[in-house]
């Protein structure tokens, strides 16, 4: 026997439980997002290199260690996506999405992909739903988008997650924040990580999200950037939390709240939750005012992205369960076999979960089978009941055991299901 391939490191099998857990989450969070007026749109896995260098900054930890890049058969430098903005951003100006006179909202759903070390809701492919509102710069915008994160949260019945805000300043006022910043931490040098070191001069904000405890310890004394800003963003950021507060949306800022990418500029927020750990962001986002002319184009946005595999964990699925097996159609003889898998089709084109034997096994074994499915009710039909139109219809959960018309009891069923749908 050939020995087992194995999955790759930090790309994962997702099992059906879990799999259903993240298709909820991410349905009814579509449904949300389509009330506040956004359309989804579908985005390529792999976009030329350049978008992201460019688009992220090459002194990112993204695009210097994370990306998983490669060329393709003409030498062109192509990358798997390693989050979802810049592709919308360069999918809106190339597609002339725009919408004359407004806001432009948009969201996509799938895989992103990053070399790093895999975690507990965090892979090498890890699941995204990402939300984007391209073409406005008022303050209100923003404030929509955080409502929007907020109200998602008590949709989906999330009530320990909290929302921080920042304002990262703009190219007028952030210079001089970076200067002060940088002065700080190369005297404090000496307590901060081996990766922070490597940032002060790439990237000196990153250092500021760092989630070493001793890095955090020695930050505590930093340049706060709300104290740099510049007149209008000032007023940029007041407009916003003083329309989060009026339209009663809970918040802290957290003037040490960065983005790791360098497209980012005033508003920016963390949704974290404190169930999971070091790494406890569930969504994050802000303004990205300068992304656009970093590829080629001109268009204020901002958005942000939410991690499946953490929204999964927090949810609490206690009273949400797996869709269960209606009925189980037993057959007790061979020539039932076939009028058995007949019932069944009519019965799902009803809107019904239904299973059915298909190895020929004997009735018992059948209703053993019937019960590990965990079907409500099973259906035997033999040869008594195909000569008379009848089904013998046994109930799991009472025990209780009857025989019906087969066409009243298709009826009767099909009458129940509408019910249900019109309630629904």
């Amino acid at each position: 026997m050939s020995k087992l391939i194995r999955g790759i490191r930090g790309f994962r099998d997702i099992p059906p439980d879990e799999a259903f857990r993240h298709r909820y989450a991410q349905d009814l969070t579509r449904e949300h997002f389509l009330r506040f007026g956004y359309r989804e749109i579908g985005l390529p896995l792999v976009e030329a290199t350049e978008l992201f260098t460019r688009g992220i900054g090459e002194a990112t930890d993204i695009v210097e260690k994370e990306m998983y890049t490669f060329p393709d058969r003409n030498g062109v430098s192509l990358t798997l996506r390693p989050e979802g903005t810049a592709s919308a951003v360069r999918a809106y100006l190339e597609g002339g999405w725009r919408v004359q006179g407004g806001i432009t909202k948009i969201f996509y759903a799938g895989p992103m992909f990053r070399y790093e070390r895999p975690q507990k809701g965090r892979y090498r492919q890890f699941y995204q739903i990402g939300l984007e509102a391209l073409g406005g710069s008022g303050p209100l915008v923003d404030v929509e988008v955080i409502g929007l994160l907020h109200h998602l949260f008590v949709l989906l019945r999330i009530e320990d997650v909290e929302i921080f805000i920042n304002s990262l300043g703009c190219q007028v006022c952030r210079p001089a924040f970076r200067v002060d910043l940088v002065d700080y931490i190369k005297e404090a040098s000496a307590g901060l990580c081996s990766n922070c070191v490597q940032r002060i001069e790439t990237n000196p904000m990153r250092v500021l999200d760092c989630k070493v405890p001793s890095c955090k310890e020695v930050l505590e004394g930093s340049p706060i950037i709300l104290e740099y800003l510049c007149s209008e963003c000032d007023a940029h950021f007041s407009r916003v939390t003083r329309g989060l507060t009026d339209l009663c949306v809970p918040y802290r800022v957290d003037p040490r709240i960065v983005r790791g990418l360098d497209y980012y500029n005033r508003t920016a927020f963390e949704a974290v939750c404190g169930r999971l750990g070091a790494q406890n962001a569930v969504a994050a986002g802000g303004r990205y005012d300068g992304l656009a002319k970093e590829i080629g184009g001109d268009a204020y946005g901002i958005g942000f992205a939410i991690g499946l595999e953490r929204l999964a964990l927090v949810m609490d699925w206690d009273t949400i369960a797996m869709p269960g097996v209606d009925y189980y159609i037993a057959a007790a003889t061979d020539t039932a076999r076939i009028p058995a898998m007949e019932l069944a089709d009519i019965l799902r084109q009803k809107g019904y979960c239904v299973e059915t034997d298909l190895e020929d096994r004997s009735l018992k074994a059948q209703l053993r089978s019937a019960n590990r499915t965990g079907a409500s009710r099973v259906l035997i039909i033999g040869d008594d009941e195909l000569k008379e139109g009848t089904l013998q219809v046994k109930d799991f959960s009472t025990g209780h055991q009857e025989k019906v018309v087969r066409e009243s009891f298709l009826e009767k069923v099909s009458g129940l299901n509408q019910q249900v749908k019109g309630e629904g």
